[in-house]
């Protein structure tokens, strides 16, 4: 009756739920309600392109992961499985000694060896016996050059754009190599994989650029994707919040140093009173025995 009656607060719908309806992570103790589990799980594989799903309290000390035992209680057996199947084939992508063999009938996993001194090398599949390049994973041919099969690669930041690299569909994120498509929307990409945010036409850097400054001059002008008046908007709210967090300190910072001599005179009267009583419990004579 004592565990029925017991209330657990669950961190993601900031309730108080029963202790049978809950559930405790293995790898970090933190505990919230199944039903919250279940759908922050699912939602966690369809957008995690296989990375490892982590505890959803972000202020996790422990920064814990779920194990497979806990994802397969919490998402049906379909989402599951794909689940598996999505985290095995991004161990392939991001694994330089692995590659997938690039005939579509096949795709079996062959094991690869990087070329010497930047040189590609021929990689035979050991299921259909194709060959294919080391680098850029194309089947290989008599004088194959890979500067022929550069649209799924990520270009050298001196290269120029070619028509070919930023028309391309489909390009590999510039820092863990995770393919990715790009059908329409919006030029500011965002790997799911690594969090990685880069230009899509010339795959420069943008984790920093939070006013987008980067499409407003170069071979990337006016690539964005938006309306002029959008990109407006976006600065003027991320000034908004800037001068708004600044006026929040200048206005505090003053008020905290007027305050900080009342704040140290309660703590020093609070340690005076402390001290004060611990040697009057010192001073007191022990009770007399008969």
């Amino acid at each position: 009756m004592e565990a029925e009656k017991a209330m657990i607060h669950c961190k993601l719908c900031l309730s108080d739920c029963p202790e049978l309806d809950t559930s405790t992570l293995q790898s970090c103790n933190c505990v919230f309600c199944v039903q919250c589990l279940r759908q922050y799980v699912q939602l966690a594989i369809q957008g995690g392109a296989g990375s490892a799903i982590t505890c959803p309290d972000p202020a996790c000390k422990n920064t814990g992961t779920l194990l497979d035992s806990e994802l397969a209680s919490f998402a049906p057996s379909d989402q599951f499985e794909l689940y598996l199947r999505l985290r095995f084939e991004r161990g392939v992508q991001l694994d330089p000694s692995k590659a997938w063999c690039p005939k579509l009938d096949c795709q079996a996993v062959c094991s690869v060896t990087p070329g010497t001194e930047g040189k590609p090398v021929p990689v035979p599949c050991p299921t259909c016996h194709a060959v294919f390049c080391c680098d850029c994973r194309s089947l290989w041919t008599d004088g194959h050059s890979c500067s022929q099969h550069q649209p799924l690669m990520a270009p050298s930041a001196d290269s120029a754009l070619s028509s070919a690299d930023t028309d391309a569909a489909i390009k590999r994120c510039p820092v863990c190599g995770v393919y990715i498509e790009r059908n329409q929307g919006c030029a500011q990409m965002l790997c799911k994989s690594c969090k990685h945010t880069f230009c899509w036409y010339c795959l420069q850097n943008l984790d920093g650029d939070i006013f987008l400054r980067h499409y407003d001059k170069g071979p990337c002008r006016n690539k964005l994707g938006h309306s002029r008046a959008s990109v407006m908007w976006n600065r003027t709210q991320v000034v908004g919040i800037l001068v708004g967090v600044s006026i929040i300190v200048l206005v505090t910072s003053p008020l905290l140093l007027l305050a900080s001599p009342c704040i140290l005179c309660c703590l020093c009267k609070r340690c005076q009173a402390k001290k004060t009583k611990k040697k009057k419990k010192d001073k007191k004579p022990p009770d007399s025995t008969a």
